[in-house]
């Protein structure tokens, strides 16, 4: 490998927008049936596809607050659906998830599923000019890179010319060379403890074995197993540890092709799918290669090890990285399992100068949705989840289509069954999507009166991220220290702090409890110092509800505040320089009209 001069991007600047992210299934958040049936076929169940995205219904997704769409399953993937008549080998079903197949189980990624096309044969004109819709209406694109594995059987049928298939060439009589893209078992049938000649008229043989996706390095895989997916060699020979990176492994190469052919057709970043499952050294060599042609192209990593977070932003170059096992585990372990709201202190220690690089959220396609059976039961109670993990740092937030509807994954859609998830793996449409999307007059004429509400309340908090300076580009203080001993305050229950720019602040506390509270925040001088915090009693606005209330602010006293059950206020407050400004004002502005009298 050549000598390392590369460099990783340095963090945003205060100026820029803070990433509000939605995330959505292009091929279930516009389907129209309203009666899809479990493991229905495209042609039962029906599809979304890239035209539905309007500009209409892109600016209606926009004015939540979202600057930026992650386009979920648009690389092409295995599936059960028949597309031979355009030209595209056919899956073997024993090796397929679900009707539609796992959006992780690649099989070309040079192309895009032909089930989001109105015209098949011009399926990739029709995402380049979705592309070109979302950058009109001032929204990044994002889409998923998918490194770790392919699709058992893999074919492209659009790579540019000389490019070669995955696995083509390689020596299947070896478990590991450097320059193979998959791992073999040498002279090992396939043979996992499931049958693979129960679907289709074609048993499904693959001899030798391939390793399978979840670091399976055995032909035995269980159904519990990424089963329909194949793991990649970047270069490491996993029986013995050893790393193969010098020169650079065919996988690298290849994979580089891949990330410049999509930046080359408007792709703005990649949400980099299990990447601690690849060698840091090939993000370190190749994001930077991207980004040397595409400055502003951005990746994000999902990533579930707290320790390896700071490699892979330091040394890997990523932009940002998933913080599922530090603030979101904790916010469930708040909903769900007595734990106490002052654990979230340790969450903005665990990253602390690297805050701004993790990527927040509540919903993903991995997790439970909100509302479910499995996490908080109803939608109405994640109004203190959603303001902390949106309002904590000024990094990335992202929500998850129709999370903002109270979507609560209630469907029995096929394959993963009644799993308080919403489905991957299956063509589907759920009601409240259909609801608003309303054929695509994306409206709230149909949504519920707690729809309506909910919808309101993410626009709100949304927009606020990057309308209040304190929210987009402030600096975080933390009130727990101060409040641990307060016995007018349950630091089981309540959350607060402080974000502030040298011209205002706001002052943000969060009710977990399942009742109303009235309590008496303890807000230490070094706050009031490094704030500005004006030494009044004053009317400020709460931010998320629109209403005025009071409140002191004194050195040594205490500031009373009242929220509701499972609910937020965020407090405008001016900083004291400011506060002060405009009562040099007022008073000018009296003495004037004095004289003139």
């Amino acid at each position: 490998m050549q000598k390392d001069t590369k460099k990783c991007s340095q963090s945003n600047t205060d100026s820029e927008e803070r990433l509000i992210i939605y995330q959505l299934f292009p091929r279930i958040l516009t389907n129209t049936e309203s009666n899809p049936v479990p493991w229905g076929t495209l042609e039962r169940n029906g599809s979304g596809k890239f035209n539905d995205y309007t500009q209409h219904v892109l600016r209606s997704i926009r004015e939540l607050g979202v600057n930026c769409l992650w386009f979920t399953g648009v690389i092409e993937n295995a599936t059960k659906s028949d597309y031979t008549s355009y030209g595209i080998e056919r899956d073997n079903p024993n090796v397929v998830k679900g009707e539609a197949g796992s959006p992780y189980a690649i099989k070309d990624y040079y192309d895009v599923n032909p089930c989001l096309a109105e015209d098949v044969p011009e399926r990739m004109k029709e995402f380049e000019a979705l592309v070109k819709r979302v950058h009109t209406e001032g929204m990044k694109v994002l889409i998923d890179f998918v490194p770790n594995h392919t699709a058992r059987v893999y074919h492209s049928d659009c790579a540019p010319a000389g490019v070669r298939d995955f696995g083509d060439g390689d020596n299947t009589t070896y478990f590991f060379e450097r320059d193979n893209n998959y791992y073999y078992m040498p002279s090992q049938r396939f043979a996992p403890d499931f049958p693979l000649d129960t679907e289709g008229n074609t048993p499904y043989v693959e001899f030798p074995a391939k390793a399978t996706g979840n670091d399976c390095f055995t032909a035995f895989c269980s159904r519990n197993d990424w089963y329909e997916t194949v793991k990649l060699n970047y270069g490491k020979d996993y029986w013995n540890g050893s790393e193969h990176f010098d020169p650079v492994p065919d996988t690298w190469l290849k994979m580089l092709s891949i990330l410049r052919y999509w930046a080359s057709k408007g792709v703005d970043g990649f949400r980099c799918d299990m990447v601690f499952m690849v060698p840091l050294p090939f993000w370190h060599w190749a994001i930077p290669q991207v980004k040397a042609d595409y400055p502003g192209c951005l990746f994000i990593g999902e990533i579930y090890d707290i320790g390896l977070y700071r490699p892979f932003l330091d040394y890997g170059c990523f932009d940002y990285l998933y913080d599922k096992v530090n603030l979101y585990d904790t916010l469930v372990g708040i909903e769900r399992h007595h734990v106490s709201a002052a654990r979230l202190t340790s969450c903005w220690q665990t990253v602390d100068g690297i805050g701004e690089k993790m990527l927040n959220f509540l919903e993903n396609h991995d997790e439970v949705r909100f509302g479910s059976k499995a996490y908080a039961g109803t939608p109405a109670r994640v109004v203190p989840s959603l303001v902390v993990s949106s309002m904590m740092t000024k990094g990335p937030f992202m929500i998850y289509y129709g999370q903002e509807l109270g979507e609560s994954a209630n469907d029995n859609e096929g394959f993963a069954g009644d799993n308080d998830r919403s489905t991957i793996f299956d063509y589907w449409s759920y009601d409240t999507m259909r609801r608003w999307y309303n054929g695509g007059i994306c409206c709230d004429t149909k949504l519920t009166v707690h729809e309506r509400w909910l919808r309101n309340m993410y626009k709100r908090v949304l927009t606020l991220c990057n309308s209040s300076a304190p929210l987009r580009m402030g600096a975080f203080f933390d009130l727990m220290y101060v409040n641990l001993d307060n016995p007018k305050f349950d630091p089981h229950s309540q959350y607060a702090f402080i974000r502030y720019t040298a011209d205002e602040a706001v002052l943000v506390v969060a009710n977990f409890d399942h009742r109303d509270v009235t309590l008496a925040l303890n807000i230490p001088d070094l706050a009031f110092d490094m704030a500005g915090l004006p030494e009044c009693d004053l009317q400020v606005t709460d931010l998320l509800w629109g209403n005025k209330r009071p409140l002191s602010l004194h050195r040594g006293g205490q500031s009373t505040v009242s929220v509701g059950a499972s609910n937020a206020v965020v407090l405008h407050i001016e900083s004291r320089k400011e506060s002060e400004k405009h009562i040099r004002h007022n008073k000018k502005a009296s003495q004037t009209k004095e004289i003139k009298k």
